[in-house]
C-alpha cells in the first residue's frame, strides 16, 4: 500500500479521535494524551509501511512542526486565562518563570555535568529544555475557555507559568548554543549573549506582541463597534493572528514565543467579558488538538524506533528526580511568602508537566550547532516526557477535582458562617 495513503489515514483516525476522546478519558480520570501515545506505539509497531519519525534524522520537520503546535497552544492559553493582568495579580506566574525555572535549569546543569559527564553546553541545553511547564500538554490542570468560570489559583498559576516560561526558556536555550560554538570557536560569548538573546529578545517579543496585540483588538473589537461597521466573528481571526505575530517578531530576531502569549493577554484583556473571546478560543482549541494527536501519534512511533536507546540507568534516576523531587522543591521555594494554602503551592509545584515544548527546544538547539551528547539529550528529554505525560496524565484530573471539591465545600461553610453572624 501507498506510504502516504496509509500515514493520512492514520492522521485522519487520531483527529477524529480527538473529537471524543478527550470527553471518555476524562469520565475515567486520566488524561487523552495517554491514549494517543499508546496508539501511536501500537500503530508504529503493527504497521510496517508507516516513515519511522526519527527526531536524529528529520530534526528540521521536528523543528517546524513542534514550533507550530506551540505557537497555537500560546495564543489559546492567553486568550483564557480570565485573570486581567497586573504584576500583582501575576505574582505567583512571575515567580515560577524566574526562581522556579532557574532553579529547575541550575539543578540539571549540575546534575548534568557531574551526574552524567555531560559537557557544560549540552548540560545548560539539558536545563533550558526540561525547565518550561508545557502549554500544549496540561489542558487538564490548566483554566477553561474563557469567562467559564474554571480560574482557581492553582489552575490560573499553571496556565500563565506555560504561557510566560516557554519564551523564559529561550535565552538558556541560546546560551547552550553560544557555549557550544563558543568550545569549538574560542570567541568570546558572554556579552553578545547578555545583550542580544537575553535582554533584546525578550524586550522584543514583549513589545511586539503588545503592539499587534492592541492593533488586533482596535480592528476586531473597537472599530466594528465604534463604527458599525462589519462585525467579524470568525474564530480563524486567532490563528491569524498568531502567524502575524510570530512572524514579525522572528523577523526582527526577538522571542516569537513571547510575542505571541503576550499578544494573547492583550487581546484577552481589551473588552475582557466579550463573547467574541470564546470563538477566538474555540477555533486555536480545535487545531491545536488536531496537531497534538498527530505529535502524540508520532512520539509514540519514536518510542517504537528506539529513540531511548542511549537512555541508562542513572539518566533515568536523575530524570526521575528531577520530576518527582526538583521541580516540586523548586515550585515550592518560588512560591514562599505567598499567602496560598499548602495543598495549592504542592499541587502547582507537582504539576510542571513536561511535553512538547521541550522537543521544540531540543530540535531548535540541535539544528544550530553541534553538542557531543545529542543522542543521550534526545532520549532523556523523551524519558522524562513520557514519564510526564504517564505521571501527570494519570494524576492530574483526579487531583483538580478533588481541589475544586475543596474550594466548594470552602465557600459553603463561609457562606454558612456569613449567615450565622447576620442572624447573631
Amino acid at each position: 500500500m501507498d506510504i502516504y495513503i496509509i500515514s493520512i489515514t492514520v492522521i485522519g483516525v487520531a483527529a477524529l479521535g480527538m473529537t471524543w476522546i478527550p470527553i471518555l478519558t476524562k469520565k475515567i480520570n486520566i488524561s487523552y494524551s495517554i491514549v494517543f501515545l499508546l496508539f501511536g506505539v501500537i500503530v508504529y509497531s503493527v504497521v510496517d509501511e508507516l516513515p519511522w519519525p526519527n527526531p536524529f534524522r528529520e530534526q528540521t520537520y521536528t523543528v517546524h512542526l513542534t514550533e507550530m503546535i506551540v505557537i497555537i497552544a500560546l495564543m489559546g492559553t492567553g486568550l483564557k486565562i480570565d485573570h486581567p493582568f497586573s504584576f500583582r495579580e501575576w505574582k505567583i506566574p512571575f515567580r515560577l518563570v524566574t526562581v522556579t525555572m532557574l532553579i529547575s535549569i541550575g539543578s540539571m546543569v549540575l546534575l548534568g555535568m557531574w551526574g552524567l559527564g555531560f559537557d557544560i553546553a549540552s548540560a545548560v541545553l539539558l536545563g533550558a529544555v526540561l525547565a518550561p511547564t508545557d502549554p500544549v500538554l496540561a489542558s487538564d490542570v490548566q483554566v477553561g475557555p474563557p469567562n467559564k468560570g474554571e480560574n482557581d489559583v492553582v489552575r490560573f498559576s499553571l496556565t500563565a507559568e506555560a504561557g510566560l516560561n516557554d519564551g523564559m526558556a529561550f535565552p538558556f536555550t541560546w546560551l547552550a548554543i553560544v557555549l557550544a560554538i563558543a568550545s569549538q570557536t574560542g570567541e568570546p560569548w558572554l556579552g553578545e549573549w547578555l545583550w542580544q538573546d537575553l535582554l533584546y529578545r525578550i524586550g522584543a517579543g514583549v513589545v511586539i506582541g503588545f503592539l499587534l496585540g492592541r492593533l488586533v483588538s482596535y480592528l476586531f473589537f473597537y472599530l466594528p463597534e465604534r463604527y458599525k461597521m462589519l462585525h467579524v466573528r470568525d474564530g480563524l481571526v486567532a490563528v491569524s493572528a498568531t502567524f502575524l505575530v510570530y512572524g514579525i517578531t522572528e523577523m526582527t530576531h526577538g522571542y516569537g514565543f513571547m510575542a505571541v502569549f503576550v499578544a494573547a493577554v492583550t487581546i484577552r484583556n481589551y473588552e475582557i467579558d466579550h463573547e467574541f473571546h470564546l470563538s477566538l478560543h474555540a477555533f486555536t482549541d480545535q487545531i491545536e488538538r488536531i496537531l497534538l494527536a498527530v505529535l502524540l501519534t508520532l512520539f509514540g512511533g519514536s518510542l517504537v524506533g528506539g529513540i531511548l536507546d542511549a537512555l541508562t540507568w542513572k539518566m533515568a534516576l536523575i530524570g526521575l528526580g528531577f520530576v518527582l523531587v526538583i521541580r516540586p522543591l523548586a515550585g515550592i521555594i518560588g512560591m514562599v511568602g505567598i499567602p496560598i494554602k499548602r495543598r495549592e503551592k504542592l499541587a502547582i509545584s507537582f504539576f510542571g508537566i513536561k511535553g512538547i515544548g521541550s522537543f521544540f527546544y531540543l530540535a531548535f538547539a540541535l539544528n544550530e550547532t553541534f553538542f557531543a551528547q545529542k543522542a543521550e539529550l534526545w532520549s532523556m528529554t523523551a524519558f522524562i516526557v513520557l514519564v510526564s505525560i504517564l505521571l501527570h496524565g494519570l494524576t492530574a484530573s483526579l487531583a483538580m477535582k478533588k481541589l475544586k471539591l475543596r474550594y466548594i465545600a470552602e465557600q459553603r461553610e463561609e457562606m454558612h458562617k456569613a449567615a450565622s453572624t447576620a442572624k447573631s
